[in-house]
């Protein structure tokens, strides 16, 4: 997709909004029309960057048609493309050596849950993680997850590839998308790589756009998502982002 270059000016837009709210002031609309036109600059950034994601040329070809530990029995990473060219995975935090997964994946899939019919009409999807498929499946039962696809990489090199995991080490949050062409060939096309080392100051690392709907409806409130809390497994006991 080639975008416009003629788009009308962002603030033009903005002003011809007709949104007005009971009892609010000359003040609040003044900044909140400036706000508008940045937010309407913000979409088209988006817009921008999905479509220069979208022109990246080919990437890696796969190294091994993996074969993971799914419900049904195993199944090969060319399988779970099914039957699209596309296939995004979902690298959960839930290794072997964890008591409780990690509380941030967890509700990232728990939104991700109630989207995914609707995402694999598009694209195949795949949850991933290290912990055996048995375990994965009881604790999405617990939370009451009815329509992701969960496979264990706990007999393969996923993990290591592409969630950059080592095997008697700690794991990683990781979101890949693959590409199959037309002759069954795969390779890698995209791979979320903010981490650590490109956080800005006072920031948690994120991607952009953020995947979490929570941060992006936080986002929205006077409060923001602030710096001092993360979602948690249970509200009955302390959790923190990753703990076990």
């Amino acid at each position: 997709m080639t975008l416009p270059t003629d788009l009308v000016p962002a603030a033009e837009l903005a002003a011809r909004s007709s949104s007005r709210f009971p009892n609010e002031s000359a003040d609040y609309r003044r900044a909140r029309t400036a706000l508008l036109a940045e937010e309407i600059d913000l979409r088209r950034h988006i817009e921008r960057v999905a479509a220069q994601r979208r022109a990246l040329p080919p990437g890696g070809a796969v190294p091994e048609d993996y074969v993971f530990e799914g419900e049904q029995g195993p199944v090969r990473l060319s399988q779970l493309f099914g039957r699209h060219d596309t296939l995004i995975t979902y690298h959960w935090m839930f290794g072997p050596q964890r008591e409780q997964p990690c509380p941030m994946c967890t509700s990232l899939l728990s939104a991700l849950d109630g989207e995914a019919p609707d995402l694999m009409q598009r694209v195949g999807l795949a949850v991933i993680a290290r912990s055996p498929v048995a375990r994965m499946a009881d604790f999405a039962r617990q939370r009451g997850w009815r329509h992701l696809p969960l496979v264990s990489a706990g007999g393969n090199r996923f993990s290591q590839h592409y969630a950059h995991e080592v095997p008697e080490g700690g794991d990683n949050a990781a979101i890949n998308v693959f590409l199959r062409d037309a002759a069954g060939a795969v390779r890698h096309f995209w791979a979320a790589e903010m981490g650590f080392e490109t956080a800005d100051p006072g920031q948690d690392p994120r991607d952009a756009p953020d995947l979490m709907p929570l941060w992006t409806l936080l986002d929205m409130t006077p409060g923001g998502r602030g710096t001092d809390w993360y979602p948690q497994l249970s509200y009955d006991r302390p959790g923190g982002c990753c703990g076990g």
